[in-house]
């Protein structure tokens, strides 16, 4: 597995940011000010609830920093790493006032995250000792794009396009408004660069053998049952990636991975899996 890279802050701080303002509001934490000595000091770690892949932990680290700088978070499993119920994740020492202001924003943050991450790697592990790679698609939560589709790289998963000025996905709408495949793949290579790639999308047989006479860097194979979906990869031969999607789940995935397919595409991995439970607790 390829080693994975953190998203730069610049990138990652203002999603936490926006959080953080939308949860103080116009009047700040009345709840923990009214409470809490602002001289009050606290240790508490973040522990999983749950068996699952960590991600988030930059975004959750942040979110307390936003709020006091002078909370320190030592991370004890990284992102990537794989907990189960109890381990914990890592330590969140100093003011009090700020690490309870924060948490939630931070918890929010991690859950989702380790939640995707998690769904990933169910999906990574049921196709494993195949050639397919498990991908996310753009059906992301709006303003977390980025973070989500990082999170599935936490999982061992894949990337599809991050938008829509990746490449040419040529989808059946594009075909019926073109009148065609082959004249939407003509004019998609009129409109674009040398090095943008073209992927089609087809329900059929027929529709594969039109897009591979014109030639495409990539067919989406849509709602394909194992042995279709095998016929389709024979068919192509290697003359450009194949990617099958639709109703994907980790017990289907395995025999849609056995037909030989380069990549298995989830839209659920980003809009739809539960989050991974991890909570705050107080040490000391």
């Amino acid at each position: 597995m390829t080693p994975l890279s953190p998203l730069p802050a610049i990138m990652t701080e203002p999603v936490v940011r926006a959080a953080l303002l939308e949860d103080l509001g116009r009047a700040g934490d009345l709840t923990t000010d009214a409470i809490v000595p602002a001289d009050h000091r606290s240790a508490t770690v973040l522990a999983a609830r749950q068996a699952g892949v960590v991600a988030g932990l930059d975004l959750a680290a942040t979110a307390f920093r936003l709020i006091d700088p002078a909370i320190a978070v030592t991370v004890l499993r990284p992102d990537g790493a794989a907990v189960a119920p109890g381990d914990v994740v890592a330590r969140v020492e100093g003011p009090s006032r700020g690490i309870l202001t924060a948490e939630r924003t931070a918890l929010n943050l991690l859950s989702r995250l380790s939640g995707i991450a998690t769904a990933t790697a169910a999906v990574a592990t049921a196709i494993r000792g195949h050639r397919a790679t498990v991908v996310c698609t753009r059906k992301t939560t709006p303003g977390l794009r980025a973070v989500e589709k990082y999170a599935v790289r936490a999982g061992g998963g894949g990337n599809h396009r991050f938008g829509l000025d990746d490449a040419v996905l040529i989808k059946d709408n594009h075909v019926a408004i073109a009148g065609g495949i082959r004249s939407a793949v003509e004019r998609a290579r009129a409109g674009v660069g040398h090095l943008v790639k073209i992927e089609v999308e087809v329900d059929t047989l027929d529709q594969l053998r039109e897009a591979l006479d014109i030639g495409v860097d990539a067919v989406l194979l849509d709602n394909m049952g194992p042995e279709t979906l095998a016929r389709a990869v024979a068919m192509v031969g290697g003359r450009a990636i194949t990617e099958a999607s639709g109703r994907v789940t980790p017990q289907t995935a395995p025999a849609i991975a056995a037909t030989g397919v380069d990549l298995i595409s989830i839209g659920w991995l980003t809009h739809s899996a539960p989050i991974l439970d991890i909570g705050l607790d107080h040490v000391g």
